[in-house]
């Protein structure tokens, strides 16, 4: 292990949204659910967490920053994650640089980690699963552990719950598992995201901003003081489960949009039922359901399923891009962007849905006309500038490793930011 070296991994790992969701602990510490949960995860390209990580004999102390900013790894849940994937740490070899680690000397090697999200942190957009999940995931590529995806799952659902998910592309479910050490809670892929690629995503940020009540606290809160939590957890999900895993694996599309409308209702239900309530969704939350709901309806057969985590978000998921270029129409109909906002920051993510609708410039979008379900007799409401922008994406892959070594966020000579 002798001389001056610094040994760096880059990953990148997805986000994913709950389909059926996640929320309440039976164990705080080791964050173990009171119920399964199914996720779909989403196009790297368009929504992950980029992490590298480094190891140096020259590193005093371990440290991290966070979309460039250094944050401390005192908290509970970074030090599980380190001490869980530092114990499982094999000899390392690496023979272009020189450098032999073996298994006992992890111990006291010093870790430099920086992370970067491409989407808002704490926004309701699951930052923490995808940064826990790439942590995680980074880690054991660079010390060499063996475990597989399913196993590294059990450690990133110590750092964050919902990042156990995103260590598989597709559809995931997290099993909450019965063990007491929570050995058993772990993640597995029910599909890959080639199964049902006819899906598109559409997500509408409608605030960035941190939100007043965090999902930590608010869980705690929930499993404290709502019966219909309790409830939920073992009358109503384990059903749902059942009927999400066969929607899913048949490409079902009514019955998986009707559960997954009405498993995110039921979600925002229990966090009302909490006290005191929390609310995570706004006035604009509330009409894009709307929206959709009406449009569904009219139809006569689901062309949109939406989802709400702990935020005012909304994750719509088409059956086809028909229906996301029609979707994003009646959005932008509705939603249309400030006079100042140009159309090429208001729509990211996959452009090509905008062409698909027919909309190539800010003109366009005032044009459209209103939505057919929409009575003649009844004025249509724009509500501009209430959505932030929307992001165009699509089920995708899980972690990979970046082998490119301009995607590092380290510098190779010293392990600090670049």
């Amino acid at each position: 292990m002798a001389g001056k070296w610094v040994r760096m991994v880059t990953a990148q790992t997805p986000t994913n949204i709950a389909v059926i969701k996640y929320w309440g602990k039976r164990d705080e510490a080791l964050i173990l659910p009171v119920n399964d949960s199914i996720s779909v995860t989403l196009d790297p390209a368009h929504l992950c967490t980029t992490t590298t990580v480094a190891v140096s004999p020259s590193f005093d102390q371990d440290r991290m920053w966070l979309n460039g900013k250094e944050i401390s790894l005192a908290g509970g849940r970074f030090q599980s994650c380190l001490r869980e994937i530092r114990s499982r740490a094999c000899d390392v070899e690496d023979e272009e640089k020189g450098i032999k680690i073996a298994k006992k000397e992890w111990e006291n090697l010093h870790l430099h980690i920086a992370s970067y999200n491409n989407f808002p942190t704490a926004a309701g957009l699951a930052s923490s699963a995808a940064g826990f999940a790439c942590l995680v995931f980074a880690l054991a590529k660079l010390m060499n552990a063996k475990e597989d995806q399913s196993q590294l799952s059990a450690i990133a659902r110590q750092g964050s719950g919902s990042a156990c998910r995103s260590l598989y592309g597709g559809f995931v479910k997290w099993i909450m598992g019965n063990d007491e050490d929570g050995r058993d809670s772990l993640a597995v892929q029910l599909a890959d995201e080639k199964h049902w690629d006819d899906l598109v995503i559409i997500i509408a940020v409608v605030s960035s901003r941190q939100k007043e009540t965090s999902s930590t606290s608010g869980m705690r809160e929930t499993v404290e003081t709502s019966l219909l939590l309790k409830h939920r957890a073992k009358e109503i999900v384990p059903k749902r489960i059942v009927q999400m895993e066969e929607a899913i694996k048949n490409r079902d599309f009514a019955s998986f949009a009707q559960l997954t409308c009405t498993d995110s209702n039921q979600f925002h239900a229990v966090c009302l039922d909490t006290s005191p309530p929390i609310f995570y969704m706004n006035d604009t939350s509330h009409r894009i359901i709307s929206v959709v709901e009406k449009w569904n309806r009219s139809e006569g057969v689901p062309q949109v399923a939406y989802t709400f985590d702990a935020g005012p978000n909304a994750v719509m998921i088409a059956r086809d891009r028909k229906a996301a270029s029609l979707l994003l129409q009646r959005l932008l109909f509705h939603f249309p962007p400030n006079a100042d906002t140009d159309l090429n920051s208001y729509i990211i993510g996959d452009k090509s849905i905008l062409q698909d609708a027919g909309i190539q410039k800010k003109e366009d979008v005032d044009a459209l006309p209103p939505p057919s379900n929409i009575k003649d007799d009844i004025p249509s409401h724009k509500f501009r500038g209430d959505v932030s922008y929307f992001i165009c994406t699509r089920p995708g892959r899980g972690p990979v490793l970046l082998s490119d070594k301009s995607q590092a966020l380290l510098n190779p000579e010293t392990g600090l930011p670049k």
